[in-house]
């Protein structure tokens, strides 16, 4: 992978591509013997790698790449479902949240199925062109790490930090979700009160990193996990649609979300999932900024992230509802 780099953090003697989304390796075998009569047919192991360092964290699983985890199967004759009509579907584990994936895409006619990932169906914001769809149905998400929907048994929790030497303590509303992948949800406009939240999305200098850090730090020993660990719990920061191309586009929540402590160009599946699931639960920060939307009026929930907008074809669908996730599903390309 390259790691680790740090004197330049940009990994050019490996793999790696010097960020956070492209530092991440996924070891794909054969399901157990156990595994396998329950129907799976493959296991993975998520690993996201140091840059700067070389630690390695298996502390949660990765959307996309998940998305491929089936094709590879199928690919390196890992395993050999049986098609339906024009589409396959895989059944795999993931040993990091002990959860399973489906994972439907197009395949050939032959005799030995194989993968089509050149059909113009789908297209993502921030990717060019269009390609094959893959279906992703993550079946009973919840408590992928702590075992809970809510970890600390409130979808609304008030943590009290200290911004920074010589200023007063701050109270910060946070929602601590556990779907896909455990995920603390904050508000922008709390935040704003007291910290230059437009400069930092703007990738302007600012004291608002270690800040969030204090955040996710502090919630996640709240919710039993290592505040250590730098893959999860994710953070992520809520604010309202507020501009007139939201309103054109009838989004329903935009996000910022952090890998690594770094700002996401876009948003990880995994998180846009655990939005979605957040945004059925009530009283929590994603259902609160939902109640002025026309998400009550659909299953799909329309994000705006910072490569653009997820539209109807590719949002996080809730298929549930109320506060017990069985199954979400994102649609990939």
């Amino acid at each position: 992978m390259g790691s680790p780099d740090p004197e330049y953090g940009r990994q050019l003697n490996g793999m790696g591509g010097g960020v956070s989304s492209l530092s991440k390796i996924c070891v794909v075998g054969a399901p157990t013997p156990s595994h396998k009569e329950e129907g799976i047919d493959v296991e993975y192991t998520f690993v996201q790698v140091g840059i700067r360092d070389s630690s390695i964290d298996y502390s949660g699983n990765c959307g996309n790449l998940s998305s491929m985890v089936g094709v590879f199967a199928v690919d390196q004759g890992i395993c050999i479902p049986h098609a339906t009509g024009k589409h396959l579907t895989v059944r795999s584990f993931n040993t990091n949240t002990s959860k399973i994936v489906d994972t439907t895409f197009p395949v050939s006619s032959s005799n030995i199925p194989m993968a089509i990932l050149d059909n113009p169906e789908t297209e993502i914001a921030g990717v060019t062109g269009k390609s094959s769809t893959i279906v992703l149905d993550f079946i009973d998400p919840a408590g992928a790490r702590t075992g809970k929907l809510l970890p600390t048994g409130s979808s609304l929790d008030h943590l009290v930090i200290l911004p920074s030497q010589g200023s007063s303590e701050r109270t910060i509303r946070c929602s601590c979700i556990d779907a896909t992948n455990p995920t603390i949800f904050v508000s922008y406009s709390d935040l704003a009160k007291f910290l230059p939240m437009a400069e930092y999305i703007e990738g302007k200098p600012t004291d608002v990193g270690p800040t969030l850090e204090q955040i996710r730090r502090t919630a996640a020993v709240k919710m039993g996990l290592d505040p250590t660990a730098q893959a999860q719990p994710k953070i992520a920061i809520l604010r309202a649609p507020h501009t007139d191309d939201d309103y054109a586009q009838k989004v329903d929540i935009v996000i910022h979300a952090l890998s690594m402590g770094v700002l996401h160009k876009a948003v990880p599946m995994t998180v846009g999932l655990c939005v979605g699931v957040a945004s059925s639960i009530r009283h929590s920060l994603a259902w609160e900024i939902c109640q002025g939307s026309d998400r009550s009026k659909t299953d799909m929930v329309r994000l705006r992230h910072p490569g653009g907008v997820v539209d109807e074809g590719d949002s996080w669908k809730v298929l549930c509802g109320g506060e017990m996730a069985n199954k979400v599903r994102h649609i990939a390309s």
